[in-house]
């Protein structure tokens, strides 16, 4: 699925999950937030479309994905970036504990 086509669906799941999604210039990441009691995902449009698609893959996951439909070609993406993810976070935590000793 072309990176592209893929930003949008995940751009449509978390809108239909309540989210509003935003695309702003700056010098952030991005990550989604409650503003003014509205449920809200920033995302730097600077930042190369495989970031931009992490960033909704995360706030998919935190919102539980198993509870809804996401098209199968979809949801093939999405588990291939949380394994990226879970990688990424258990090298993140091994730094720490070593740090940490």
């Amino acid at each position: 699925m072309k990176i592209e086509k893929l930003l949008l669906e995940l751009e449509s799941i978390c809108e239909k999950e309540g989210y509003t999604v935003r695309k702003e210039r700056g010098s952030f990441r991005g990550d989604s937030c409650i503003f003014e009691g509205d449920r809200l995902i920033v995302i730097n449009k600077n930042r190369p479309p495989e970031t931009q698609a992490a960033i909704l893959a995360k706030v998919i996951w935190q919102i539980s994905p198993d509870d809804m439909f996401i098209k199968p070609a979809v949801r093939k993406e999405l588990q291939a970036i949380w394994k990226r993810m879970e990688k990424f976070e258990e090298a993140d935590k091994q730094f720490e504990d070593n740090s940490l000793t």
